[in-house]
This record gives C-alpha cells, structure tokens and sequence, in this order.
C-alpha cells in the first residue's frame, strides 16, 4: 500500500506548487487540493496514519544529526 501514501504525497505537492504559483483562490489550485484530500483519504482508510506522510519535527532533526554526522566524519 506504499503507492497510496505516493499518490498522497504527490498531490499534495501539485496543490503546493499550484497555490505558490497561481494562488489560493484559483480553481485549479482549488481542484487540486481537492484530489490531494481525497488522496489523503484513500490512504488513511487504508489504514495509513499522518505520520506516514510527515515525520515528527523530532524525527527530522534527528535525521538531519545522523546525516551530519555521517558527512562530517569523512
């Protein structure tokens, strides 16, 4: 089921990049953010949690430490 937090994801982003170009107010932006919910949707029923598709601001920190670190010891 890993494709439905994909399509998610991926909607999310059109929606994003559509409101950062055009606007919020723009039907299209407005269509998109549309899809990107029901996207969302389909993927919680399956069973898929928010954490699924955004980490902790905690987890990203520590991500962003080990990554550090493993660049910085070479």
């Amino acid at each position: 089921m890993p494709h439905l937090i994909q399509a998610a994801r991926a909607a999310q982003h059109r929606a994003a990049r559509a409101a950062a170009s055009i606007g919020a107010a723009h039907p299209l932006t407005r269509l998109l953010l549309a899809a990107a919910a029901m996207a969302a949707a389909a993927a919680w029923e399956a069973g898929h949690r928010v954490a699924d598709f955004h980490p902790t601001r905690r987890l990203e920190r520590h991500a962003q430490c080990l990554n550090h670190r493993s660049t910085s010891a070479t």
